[in-house]
């Protein structure tokens, strides 16, 4: 009897894994299919999307011979730049004012705020970097870049401004529930982060002052540590994934009790 209630919690847990699962796969595939449709290329559009503002901004920087204060190649530097600006851009964006539209779901009693959020940072955080290790291939394969110097860097860079993404993201998602100004505000909000996230320059061409106070936005350091990642020996980078992961753990503490208050003042459609 006492190995039967000893199995009990683990098999409880299980079971309560298995249906997470089951849950968070239905809601993706219904995210999917909402946003992308079945017709035409449908699905793949969630790589190709990021792939072609990629390659966009990187064509422009080329053709216009842009200047980002080093002598790195354009077509990399734009690539390692603005592929992570989409991380923790479009995290945001896609839970902002989310809760609403899928009150209904909220009828099924194993489908949670949480749940909602989860299947749409999934979904965003595979397209962009599944574009982003595509477009690194192709542009290795024709010259355009180098391959990483350390690999384990830009994962790990990749994970802090995934982290980042994903932890503001559940934090201004469920606050928007609570007010419809958050919407309003993290649009411009989000383009005027946008030049300062260290997509466009290098922390070691800015000046002393300038740079210390740019470094205090969690998602420069991520950039950076990225970019150390790929050419970091062509350049002096800057970066405290010791203060970002900070930042990180303190915007998902205030996420996860936003989320819990709006669970509890949830009324389903």
């Amino acid at each position: 009897m006492s190995d039967e209630r000893q199995d009990e919690p683990r098999t409880s847990f299980l079971r309560s894994c298995t249906i997470q699962r089951r849950v968070i796969g239905a809601l993706l595939m219904r995210e999917v299919i909402t946003r992308y449709g079945r017709h035409n290329i449908g699905f793949l559009w969630l790589f190709i999307e990021p792939m072609i503002f990629t390659l966009g901004v990187t064509t422009i920087w080329g053709l216009t011979k842009a200047t980002h204060g080093s002598d790195l190649p354009i077509a990399a530097f734009a690539l390692t730049g603005y592929s992570s600006v989409l991380v923790w851009r479009n995290m945001p964006s896609r839970l902002v004012d989310s809760i609403e539209p899928n009150l209904s779901l909220m009828y099924h009693r194993n489908v949670r705020i949480i749940d909602i959020f989860a299947a749409r940072l999934l979904l965003e955080g595979v397209g962009v970097a599944t574009s982003f290790l595509v477009l690194t291939i192709i542009f290795a394969a024709v010259g355009l870049l180098q391959p990483p110097e350390d690999v384990l860097k830009v994962v790990i860079g990749w994970v802090m401004l995934a982290w980042w993404g994903t932890s503001l993201g559940m934090f201004l998602g469920a606050l928007s529930h609570r007010s419809e100004l958050v919407d309003k505000f993290w649009h411009p909000a989000a383009y005027l982060l946008f030049p300062l996230s260290g997509a466009g320059f290098l922390i070691d061409a800015l000046p002393t002052k300038f740079a210390n106070f740019i470094l205090l936005l969690p998602m420069v350091h991520g950039v950076e540590c990225v970019r150390d990642g790929f050419f970091g020996s062509h350049f002096v980078a800057h970066y405290d994934l010791g203060y970002m992961a900070m930042c990180n753990l303190f915007f998902t503490v205030l996420a996860l009790a936003e989320i819990r208050h709006a669970s509890r003042n949830l009324v389903p459609a």
